[in-house]
């Protein structure tokens, strides 16, 4: 039966995260949501239906079937510290073709899909300023990261086989602020943070805040394809440590497997041994098309960003 309320219909999925969160309060006024998550239930209320399902599950396809879905935000990506690399597969991988399936089949006009800078790889090699058709790396570092690279190629195959459904797809760098518990804002969060010595990468941060504005201008203003997010300011790593009121403690970069070792041993939250190239070698990005197409202007700069996790020791 036909919806009487005439916003259009939108489905996030990976309500439980503080980044869907912020969407959904941004957007609730203007659109009639609907939210999942795969990882536990997320309270709503009343009026947004809600629920807690594997997009893998049968039962998925019915959140189509009981409601009017116009466009999907799918923030839902496991990331690499959040399940085992099988899991991450199936929900990443598996998961997203579901999804893109079910959008062709219900005619769902505009797809947001979120990855992470992550997927560029980090290389010596790596140009300043990564942009949009800079080559995915990430796979040939790690097997941890081939969900990833894998859930970006589908989405390239859904954008040129299925242009109707208007896929943008989003590649953020570091996403920090209160709430946002992935390894940077782990790292950032700590009294002591690892480094390698004789390293310290330039890095890009973004605030949960600015990222939500940035997802919302991308639902607002649909444009199919892909796109950098991030601000236009960067920090070297250890700096930013320091910024952040975090004593450092030095690794040996050499021989190459003696970090890798130590990190495996000491097991410190945010610097898991899959992610050590990115504390050797800078990935950075090119944010300004999605900053021009959008006219998108982070409002919280470095300053700010870091002195919330400062002051989060005091």
């Amino acid at each position: 039966m036909p919806s009487l309320d005439s916003r259009p219909g939108l489905l996030i999925t990976g309500a439980a995260g503080a980044l869907a969160q912020r969407v959904i309060h941004k957007l609730k006024a203007d659109y009639r949501l609907v939210v999942c998550d795969a990882r536990r239930e997320v309270s709503m209320p009343e009026s947004i239906p809600s629920y807690h399902i594997d997009f893998n599950k049968r039962h998925f396809e019915d959140i189509f079937r009981r409601h009017e879905i116009s466009g999907i935000v799918h923030l839902g990506r496991l990331g690499p510290n959040e399940s085992t690399r099988m899991h991450r597969y199936n929900a990443n991988v598996l998961g997203t073709q579901r999804l893109l399936d079910l959008a062709v089949k219900y005619k769902i006009g505009q797809v947001l899909i979120l990855s992470t800078y992550y997927v560029y790889g980090a290389s010596p090699y790596n140009p300043a300023q990564l942009t949009e058709d800079a080559p995915l790396k990430a796979a040939e570092l790690t097997m941890d990261l081939v969900d990833s690279v894998e859930l970006e190629n589908l989405a390239h195959i859904y954008l040129w086989k299925h242009p109707e459904l208007h896929i943008m797809l989003l590649r953020p760098c570091n996403i920090v602020g209160p709430g946002i518990n992935n390894s940077m804002s782990q790292l950032l969060s700590s009294a002591r943070a690892p480094v390698l010595a004789g390293f310290s990468p330039i890095m890009q941060f973004i605030h949960l805040d600015d990222m939500a504005e940035a997802i919302v201008l991308g639902v607002r203003k649909p444009a199919s394809g892909i796109y950098n997010v991030a601000p236009e300011d960067w920090i070297p790593y250890q700096k930013a440590l320091q910024r952040c009121g975090c004593s450092k403690i030095t690794l040996p970069s050499l021989p190459p497997q003696l970090p890798l070792l130590l990190a495996r041993w000491r097991r410190w939250p945010g610097f898991p041994p899959y992610l050590l190239q990115y504390f050797k070698y800078s990935v950075s990005i090119n944010g300004q098309l999605f900053r021009d197409r959008f006219k998108f202007q982070p409002r919280y700069d470095l300053a700010a960003i870091l002195d919330h996790y400062r002051l989060l020791k005091n």
